[in-house]
């Protein structure tokens, strides 16, 4: 090979490798600009619940006494599905829950396993300086389908959340009670709201409304997506409590707006 050969294919070699570095520099360039590339996928945030109550009064404040196991399954955990009702009412805007931990140490202190009485309620309730109680039942419980059945109860303090003050107790409200606790009193103690729920993962409904749940609270890139909430009884008893907790607040909606209803004709 003469000079004048190996002067042009050391030449060319350059020219290769300056081909090479701007293309590649080009290819570097572009993929910078594409947007949600250096911020990673796009974020969006869970539906939020809003509770009906007067905001300029400040937060209600709820308590959740530890659910009832009647499902009849042995192997579960009725605290941690009690922290999940929890978690749920802290979620909603308007709201704010006591810590589980803080009604079982008030239950133990007053040597109460149960809510069982009105006077029950009532001493609990005061002892704990909360607006309301949840109070339910775990009715049904298959970590493998998964399915959770939760009933809960909501029982206000009389004259709060709405309420015009004390009433007495309806017969037919207490036969249809998800709940041991709705017992007559004197003091007008009754639940404002009753929801039951029976969430059968295989049921394409409860199935749409875990996706719409997961919505905001997956990684878009994860493998599962939504469907983790299926897969893991623990993510589907979060779903669970929170659907349960949604639909008393719809419930408390349309109590107050039928009260706000009656109060209009009443003026008028």
């Amino acid at each position: 090979m003469t000079s004048g050969q190996t002067m042009l294919t050391k030449r060319g070699e350059r020219w290769a490798l300056a081909t090479a570095l701007v293309l590649w520099a080009t290819v570097l360039g572009a993929l910078l600009l594409l947007p949600g590339c250096s911020n990673g996928p796009e974020l969006r945030p869970p539906e939020v619940t809003i509770a009906p109550y007067d905001a300029t009064r400040g937060e209600v404040l709820w308590g959740v006494v530890p659910l009832r196991n009647e499902s009849g399954a042995t192997v579960l955990d009725r605290y941690a599905i009690s922290d999940k009702v929890v978690a749920a009412a802290e979620e909603i805007r308007g709201v704010r829950c006591m810590p589980l931990n803080r009604t079982i140490d008030a239950m133990r202190a007053l040597k109460m396993n149960e809510v069982r009485t009105p006077q029950d309620l009532q001493t609990l309730r005061a002892e704990l300086g909360v607006d309301a109680l949840l109070i339910g039942a775990i009715t049904a419980y298959d970590p493998y389908t998964p399915t959770l059945g939760l009933n809960l109860a909501l029982y206000a303090k009389p004259g709060t959340l709405g309420q015009a003050g004390t009433k007495a107790l309806d017969a037919r409200t207490l036969s249809s009670s998800p709940v041991d606790n709705a017992l007559p009193s004197d003091n007008g103690d009754r639940p404002l709201a009753l929801v039951s729920e029976n969430l059968d993962g295989k049921n394409h409904q409860v199935q749409m409304d875990v996706k719409n749940y997961a919505e905001g609270r997956t990684e878009a890139l994860s493998a599962l997506g939504w469907r983790r909430y299926l897969a893991s009884m623990d993510l589907f008893s979060e779903f669970a409590a929170s659907y349960v907790v949604g639909r008393m607040i719809q419930s408390e909606w349309i109590r107050l707006a039928g009260h706000e209803a009656r109060g209009e004709e009443a003026r008028n």
